[in-house]
């Protein structure tokens, strides 16, 4: 889950990750995984959660400040809504709701991605498809809640910088008084890192990282990124302080692509991480 800057955490505290995903053989159930090092995971519960209809592919997940989790997902592979459930334990999950996009001639509404801002706005981040632009051409867009319960979303509006090409997945994070986006261009398949002074952007391009199929990442006392290359294998990355490397190191035991464990035939394909400390 990404997160506005934050002061370090006390190390002695207790710290738990948590991964939400879908697996290659059904993309209709839901898989948590959790893990105390942001290495290594273990299933928690799965399937945790079926949607009443539809997909759950991409599930994001945060805890609000009502005390619940919520995950937002993809319900389908065309259409113009994202999905709600949320949790009170991390088990059992409720569908919430599809929430529908008004954006005219939308085609595809993939990867929503949930980021915390600055005074606890809740925002996401999702990749559109629209009849304005060629076949499967997507723009990453920007939408904030506008109450607390989650039910009411402003109209997604284009981030500006990164709606001049084919972006998705993309995964928002800030630090040191800037937002740093690391994005998937879809028809090279490299992660792309890009940088603005403001959530909505413009942000202007500063590097390109190993071709990958998705990204993720949290912070404890260095940023990590979980990533899935296009082979299938995944890793969690350290980047480097002053460039847009990474140096990755793919973990062992069960656990998701785009996390930081190996693919399996069965593994979890995409899984952004929530940081807690206990």
């Amino acid at each position: 889950m990404p997160v506005a800057d934050a002061p370090a955490r006390d190390t002695a505290a207790a710290t738990r990750y948590t991964m939400t995903a879908f697996t290659n053989s059904s993309e209709s159930n839901m898989y948590v995984y959790q893990s105390s090092d942001a290495t290594t995971y273990t299933l928690l519960k799965g399937p945790a959660y079926t949607p009443p209809s539809g997909l759950i592919r991409d599930p994001s997940v945060i805890k609000h400040t009502d005390g619940y989790y919520y995950i937002v997902y993809t319900t389908n592979w065309t259409g113009n809504t994202i999905g709600f459930a949320r949790s009170r334990d991390r088990l059992t999950w409720t569908f919430v709701r599809n929430h529908t996009l008004p954006v005219s001639g939308l085609e595809r509404t993939w990867a929503p991605e949930f980021f915390l801002d600055d005074g606890g706005r809740v925002n996401i981040i999702v990749s559109l498809d629209t009849a304005s632009t060629p076949a499967s051409i997507f723009r990453p867009h920007l939408l904030t809640a506008t109450d607390a319960s989650l039910s009411s979303w402003t109209t997604p509006t284009p981030l500006r910088g990164l709606d001049t090409s084919n972006y998705i997945d993309t995964f928002v994070v800030r630090h040191a008084g800037q937002y740093h986006a690391f994005t998937k261009q879809e028809t090279t398949k490299y992660i792309e890192h890009a940088t603005a002074n403001s959530l909505g952007g413009p942000y202007t391009f500063r590097g390109t990282a190993t071709g990958r199929a998705g990204e993720d990442g949290a912070r404890d006392r260095r940023w990590r990124a979980w990533t899935t290359a296009a082979g299938g294998s995944t890793s969690t990355a350290t980047p480097s302080r002053s460039t847009s490397t990474a140096t990755a190191s793919t973990a062992s035991g069960p656990g998701p692509r785009s996390g930081s464990c190996p693919g399996s035939p069965d593994s979890p394909a995409t899984s952004p991480v929530l940081k807690e400390t206990l």
